[in-house]
């Protein structure tokens, strides 16, 4: 484990690279013992820097749901991180140019709880009951940290990015909101496109073999420590492409057919 103090200083160098827009260098490398209890230690202590700073937790989100990506990471399950009040977009916003460092975009199916959602032993029915709906969204992710060591030439781990708060920085929503039961969430799915463009399509099968589970999974993993999934929050339930670069100029739409659209530009 690494110490408080290291977990402490990694946890600043991310806060102060978010404000800066300046990214740091791999925490794997710094700290080479780095494992996934360390990072969700890191990623609490940059949490807790954000919200002295102002900033209001409206969820979580959940990353490396798709089987082919965890395999090749080398993981056998997903990672989370908490979704903050200053990273919620309008449908159709434009992100301001240089608010985000290398955004990238993917397409998910958010849920909207009325209810706690508190493991351990939370079912696919719990996660049912919980929901008051589930609308079409699109997660915007970043990192603070380098993709990759230019010296060295190691890439990012699932620990650099876990510590990163999951690499997750902006969330938009669809305006068409669905029970959780009126549709089929394995056969959901999206056409995204990028500047007119497909770029990715896939389902919501992808995450977990149902969305539904991976919230589940999420309540679960959080009741080992204490937490849980509060009513009136956000959850992101995984992507089911893989991501988008994003770049100024990028205008994204992802089309879920009658589950709705959700869209972004980045000026």
């Amino acid at each position: 484990m690494l110490s408080h103090d290291e977990v402490a200083a990694a946890g600043e160098a991310l806060f102060e690279a978010e404000r800066s827009g300046r990214q740091i260098g791999l925490l794997s490398l710094e700290y080479p013992s780095l494992a996934m209890d360390d990072a969700y230690a890191i990623q609490a202590d940059l949490c807790d820097r954000k919200r002295a700073a102002g900033a209001s937790v409206i969820g979580w989100k959940i990353g490396l749901t798709s089987k082919a990506m965890r395999d090749a990471l080398g993981i056998d399950i997903p990672d989370s991180g908490i979704l903050f009040d200053d990273m919620l977009f309008e449908n159709a916003a434009t992100v301001p140019e240089g608010r985000f460092i290398e955004p990238r975009i993917e397409a998910e199916i958010a849920f909207v709880t009325n209810d706690i959602l508190s493991g351990p032993g939370v079912t696919r029915e719990d996660v049912v009951r919980a929901t008051e709906h589930v609308v079409a969204a699109l997660e915007i992710l970043d990192t603070r940290i380098l993709r990759r060591d230019p010296a060295s030439g190691q890439a990012r781990t699932v620990f650099d990015t876990i510590a990163d708060n999951a690499a997750n920085a902006g969330i938009v929503l669809g305006d068409v909101r669905h029970s959780v039961g009126e549709v089929d969430l394995r056969w959901a799915g999206a056409l995204v496109r990028k500047n007119g463009e497909v770029e990715e399509t896939g389902l919501g099968a992808g995450v977990l073999d149902d969305p539904a589970l991976a919230v589940a999974w999420l309540a679960n993993r959080l009741g080992q420590y204490g937490q849980r999934i509060d009513a009136g929050q956000v959850v992101l339930s995984g992507s089911f492409i893989r991501p988008v670069e994003a770049p100024p100029g990028s205008r994204i739409i992802a089309d879920f057919g009658l589950f709705g659209e959700v869209s972004c530009d980045f000026g």
